[in-house]
C-alpha cells in the first residue's frame, strides 16, 4: 500500500477537530455557566476560565511557531505567557471572544496541514527539529489533555450535564 499524505492531512483534520474519543471542543466549553468559569475547585489549580484561555494562547503560539511570517515569530516565556493570571475572566464577554479566536485559529492551522506547499515532515529551519506533523500532535494531544481538565472542573462544580444533582 502506497503512502497517501491526503489521507493524512485529512486524518489530522479530524483529529485536530476532536476526532474519535475525546469530548469536542464546543461540547465542552458550550453551556458553562457564567458564574462558575472563574471558580477554582478545591484541590485544582485552576478555573475553567483559565484552562479555556490556556488553550487558545498555547494553539496560537502553536500556529503563529509554524507560520512564522518574515521571521517574525517571537517565543513566549513558559508558563507565564500561557496562562491568565486571573481566575476569572475580565469581562462578560471574554469566554466567548476566547473561544471565537480558538475556532479562527484552528481554521488557520486547518487550512495549514491542507496546503500542500506545507511539508508535514520538514522540519521548519526556524526550529530544533520541529515539523508541522509534529505540531498538529502536539495541538491534538494538548487540547485533549486540557479540555478534559475542563470536564473535570465543570463535573466537580456540577455544571457537566451527566454530573447534575
Amino acid at each position: 500500500m502506497a503512502f497517501d499524505e491526503s489521507a493524512l492531512r485529512k486524518e489530522l483534520e479530524f483529529q485536530l477537530r476532536g476526532g474519535n474519543a475525546h469530548a469536542k471542543f464546543d461540547a465542552v466549553v458550550e453551556n458553562f455557566p457564567v458564574k462558575l468559569r472563574g471558580s477554582v475547585p478545591e484541590g485544582l489549580p485552576y478555573s475553567g476560565w483559565q484552562l479555556l484561555e490556556h488553550l487558545r494562547i498555547a494553539q496560537k503560539d502553536i500556529l503563529e511557531f509554524c507560520l512564522n511570517h518574515n521571521g517574525s515569530y517571537k517565543e513566549m516565556n513558559w508558563p507565564n505567557d500561557y496562562w491568565p493570571k486571573s481566575a476569572e475572566p475580565p469581562s462578560a464577554k471574554a469566554w466567548d471572544e476566547s473561544i471565537k479566536s480558538y475556532h479562527k485559529d484552528l481554521e488557520a492551522f486547518v487550512k495549514l496541514v491542507h496546503d500542500p506547499k506545507s511539508d508535514l515532515l520538514e522540519p521548519f529551519p526556524w526550529g530544533d527539529g520541529q515539523t508541522l506533523l509534529r505540531e498538529a500532535l502536539v495541538l491534538v494531544d494538548h487540547a485533549g489533555y486540557h479540555l478534559g481538565e475542563i470536564v473535570a472542573v465543570r463535573r466537580i462544580l456540577h455544571a457537566w450535564p451527566a454530573a447534575k444533582k
